[in-house]
């Protein structure tokens, strides 16, 4: 009989739903665990890619003669050719020669996308319209030839084929936003006279948080949201091409813009946004260019970040220059040709970490007793914010800095500061699957650096456990522990890497194994009431399981080094 056909209940992370995450034994079912995190979050999938929560606040987003309200002379007509085939799409037109739209009343501030798809009929252009009650954001789009018009307070638009000569068009503001608009246009600044009538085709229409429009969400009487949102189990790729199970504590983003980085305060720089795909695999990082004439490195600086223990990160990609300096009561250096960390500030810890496509996540996290200014410098060299190319660039995406000892995943934020919350993840009335009077508990972890894992059995109560855990310093520990008593603790040695720990007991012994090593042995105990199998207790939050085990027996010295060797 193999080691996993011992065991009694099995998590290779693999297949979740909203609120759970699927045991693989039993395959009854009863082994599924319960997953909650009442906010959106992020992960990297299987494309390498960061995925978000995605949304569409437009109602009726494809029914426009509903929640939508018509100027005069102007109306909309369905059942037109769409773009994907269908006949899904609409004409608007107006039949005289004033300015006449199609309207929705919205309500949501930060930086958000406005998108539809258009095509013309008998008129080419095509005026999109944002306005927060006082001023109006705008732009102009050719739908003949695919060409971008003028525009007025927009941070971009854009504009792209998407069959059946229908294009995708839209707008990035930052603003209060009280309604959209589509208009027939007549040409570029024009939205009066020319032919009546006038007409352009339209279809599924996109109001969302971020500075690029995403794969479209359709919606009826509600605004509908996607991806990664409340409770929805995070099977993350990081680094590896098989899924672990992110399980993360309650962390904010104090920066308020994370993404719109014209936002932030700037020196000796000129920014362009939506350049170059970022880490999400969309076109919305930053192309951060020195500006020319000057020799000391351009940055953006947030002020003001209180004290305590603090973590800076942010994505970044090398351009002419190939070093981002991180500055935080001190200055860390990374190099974003090789991947390394190079010139440390005192009391700074660094890493860096390979995103792909030439893309690094770099942080720094630093304890100060007062307040300080973050800035991330643009550099040539390391060790050094002295420049002699006066116009070189790199690129930037996902700036962040969050209370806590290590960077946890990415949270965007669009106009104010984002929390999510803490996560659990566990499976209750299960002691038919957890050995009372001998058992085993194991699993293998991504990453024991600066993260606080946890798997243990309990009875419902602190007392009566049996865990194995791990506590922001690259070792794991476990703990048996019956009525209130500690019956056997031990700890590993400082791992900082991958890890499989292992802890086993019976009535007589009390063993824990670390990565194939045996690692220390006691006192064992028997149990009447272990019942629930968790993932997280208290702050212990914040890891990627790689695979977890329970067994009903006490596994052989010789299977326990097997089961854990790495």
């Amino acid at each position: 009989m193999s080691i996993y056909d011992k065991s009694s209940l099995v998590l290779i992370p693999s297949g979740t739903k909203t609120g759970k995450v699927y045991s693989q034994k039993p395959v009854s079912g009863d082994g599924d665990f319960t997953f909650t995190r009442s906010s959106a979050a992020t992960r990297v999938n299987a494309d390498g890619f960061i995925e978000k929560e995605t949304s569409n606040l437009l109602l009726q987003s494809n029914t426009f003669d509903t929640t939508w309200t018509l100027s005069s002379a102007i109306s909309v007509s369905g059942g037109q050719s769409g773009y994907d085939g269908s006949n899904d799409a609409w004409l608007l037109e107006r039949s005289d020669a004033s300015a006449r739209y199609i309207r929705q009343n919205v309500a949501s501030s930060g930086v958000h996308t406005f998108s539809v798809y258009a095509k013309p009929e008998s008129v080419n252009w095509m005026y999109m319209y944002i306005s927060d009650g006082v001023t109006n954001y705008n732009a102009y789009f050719d739908l003949s030839s695919g060409a971008l018009g003028s525009t007025s307070g927009v941070i971009d638009s854009a504009i792209e084929s998407a069959g059946n000569g229908y294009y995708r068009c839209s707008i990035s503001v930052n603003a209060s936003i009280a309604a959209v608009r589509l208009y027939p246009a007549v040409a570029d600044g024009s939205i009066t006279g020319g032919v009546s009538p006038a007409g352009i085709y339209i279809q599924d229409a996109q109001l969302e948080q971020g500075l690029v429009a995403r794969d479209y969400i359709e919606t009826t009487t509600t605004a509908v949201e996607g991806g990664i949102t409340d409770n929805v189990p995070r099977l993350d790729y990081t680094d590896s091409s098989c899924p672990a199970l992110l399980l993360e504590p309650q962390r904010t983003n104090d920066f308020p813009h994370s993404e719109y980085l014209d936002s932030w305060s700037a020196n000796r720089l000129d920014r362009t946004a939506n350049n170059v795909d970022s880490p999400e695999g969309a076109q919305n990082a930053y192309k951060m260019a020195q500006q020319s004439g000057f020799t000391t490195a351009a940055n953006i600086n947030y002020a003001g970040i209180t004290a305590g223990t603090k973590t800076l990160s942010i994505f970044a990609k090398a351009g002419t220059f190939d070093h981002i300096a991180l500055s935080y009561n001190g200055v860390t250096y990374f190099n974003l040709t090789n991947g390394t960390i190079g010139t440390t500030a005192s009391g700074h810890t660094a890493v860096i970490t390979d995103m792909g496509n030439g893309w690094y996540r770099c942080a720094i996290t630093k304890t100060t007793t007062a307040v300080y200014t973050a800035a991330y410098y643009f550099a040539q060299n390391n060790g050094t914010l002295t420049t002699t190319d006066t116009q070189g660039y790199m690129y930037a995406y996902g700036a962040m800095i969050e209370a806590g000892s290590y960077a946890t995943s990415y949270i965007p934020t669009y106009g104010s500061s984002v929390t999510r919350v803490d996560e659990s993840n566990s499976v209750t009335g299960v002691s038919d699957l957890i050995g009372q009077t001998e058992g085993t508990l194991f699993f293998d972890i991504k990453d024991t650096t600066n993260l606080n894992g946890y798997l243990g059995v309990d009875s419902g109560s602190s007392g009566t456990r049996i865990i194995m855990y791990s506590l922001n310093d690259g070792k794991i520990y476990t703990q048996v522990r019956n009525g209130g008593t500690i019956i056997f603790s031990v700890a590993s040695s400082v791992l900082n890497g991958r890890a499989k720990a292992a802890v086993s007991f019976n009535g007589s012994e009390s063993i824990f194994y670390v990565n194939g090593t045996q690692i220390g042995s006691g006192s064992g105990t028997t149990y009447t009431n272990l019942s629930k199998v968790t993932f997280n207790h208290s702050s212990q939050v914040g890891v990627e399981i790689n695979q977890a085990l329970v067994f009903k027996t006490r596994l052989s010295n010789e299977e326990l080094a097997d089961l854990t060797t790495l």
